[in-house]
């Protein structure tokens, strides 16, 4: 198979990962922060260890400011709904993906307001004046999304935040398609707020995710419980991580995703991104030479963008294209990848677009064979429309 659905999950795992899982159940099966024995205490060591490396690769003040999500949707929904009341205000992007655009859609039934900044790629100065104009005396925060899911199109978060900084609001960055393959500095960036997922660009297990945040005590909980701590109080603790960790932490996973940034560092960022890049620009290449493709963004440029491509098949439904592809060997996906915002900015909203990424494990020669598989398609047009005809009824 030739997998290129690395924008949904990182496929496959490096294998210091896999093992870091394995020797997680196997050695160190003890809840974390519950108990006084060895096994416990290895454990609770080795869950200090992630947050530490998390910390460091993304420039959070310290490993307290790192809370265990399950994902990156989670993340977001514990700063959006932990933060805004009514009244509040916040701008967000026009590429935004539905871990923002629900809960906002939500809080506004609250009376959350928000406005939508247009993103110009490629313009730095429109871009931020868009989202300066967006604001208003009652705005509390600007969320964007760093790079799109859908056409990896890459905001200046950098400037962003100063703006956002400016005028007194705070910054919430979704970097779900970016931590792990674009260098991030909460600091340099003025991110208040940095939200991920593990199992993407950082080569964790699946239903990890990550809240990097020193304002943290701030936010209102979104869940309570039992944190190993306070047991005797009956409010959910102020301080972090505790306060926005209740439950059991999925440890193993955890102990994967340390193995994830381990395997990110020891590889570069910069290094992983450059390969990527290459791939993607080669595949635009061979695309733009076939019939009947139709490509909704310019060729992949460094810092312009993320190693993310979405294209249609001419007369193919985006969908039906996918399930032609996959039943070639190919792994991408279709339809709208649950943001229908960044598809109403590039025109797709009727349509949906088949998504394709590369991972640091995709190979040239997987790109060419990929390639050679969708000039068979459109060669085939006639049949293959026939086929996917069929398919419907």
């Amino acid at each position: 198979m030739i997998y290129l659905d690395n924008a949904a999950t990182t496929w496959p795992k490096p294998p210091s990962v896999i093992a870091a899982v394995n020797q997680g159940m196997r050695r160190l099966g003890a809840n974390p922060g519950r108990g006084g024995y060895e096994m416990s205490l290895k454990s609770s060591n080795a869950i200090y260890a992630c947050r530490k490396t998390a910390a460091e690769l993304f420039g959070a003040p310290g490993p307290e400011c790192v809370v265990f999500t399950q994902n990156c949707t989670h993340a977001v929904n514990i700063v959006l709904k932990g933060m805004l009341k009514p009244g509040d205000h916040v701008v967000v992007s026009s590429l935004e993906h539905n871990a923002v655009m629900r809960p906002l859609n939500a809080l506004r039934e609250k009376g959350v307001a928000y406005n939508v900044a247009t993103i110009y790629p490629g313009n730095e100065e429109a871009t931020v004046h868009s989202f300066a104009m967006a604001m208003n005396m009652k705005t509390k925060l600007v969320a964007c999304i760093h790079a799109s899911n859908v056409f990896g199109t890459l905001l200046p978060i950098e400037a962003i935040g100063a703006m956002a900084k400016g005028r007194g609001a705070a910054f919430l960055v979704d970097a779900a398609q970016s931590a792990g393959l674009v260098p991030i500095d909460m600091k340099t960036c003025g991110i208040d707020f940095l939200c991920m997922p593990g199992h993407k660009g950082l080569y964790g297990p699946m239903s990890t995710g990550m809240l990097l945040t020193p304002y943290g005590d701030a936010l209102d909980t979104l869940i309570e419980g039992g944190t190993g701590s306070s047991s005797l109080a009956m409010e959910q603790p102020d301080y972090m991580p505790e306060r926005h960790e209740s439950g059991t932490l999925n440890t193993t996973a955890i102990f994967g995703l340390k193995a994830g940034m381990d395997f990110v560092r020891a590889k570069g960022i910069q290094r992983i991104y450059q390969h990527e890049l290459r791939l993607m620009c080669r595949l635009y290449d061979r695309l733009c030479q076939i019939d009947g493709v139709l490509l909704y963004t310019p060729r992949p440029q460094a810092g312009q963008c993320v190693p993310v491509l979405s294209f249609n098949l001419e007369g193919l439904d985006s969908t039906q294209a996918a399930s032609i592809l996959g039943k070639k060997g190919v792994a991408v996906r279709a339809g709208y990848h649950c943001a229908p915002a960044a598809h109403q900015a590039y025109g797709t909203l009727q349509t949906g677009t088949v998504r394709a990424a590369p991972s640091a494990f995709t190979q040239p020669r997987e790109i060419d064979e990929f390639a050679e598989i969708v000039g068979q398609v459109m060669k085939n047009k006639g049949s293959t429309m026939q086929n996917a005809a069929g398919m419907i009824k």
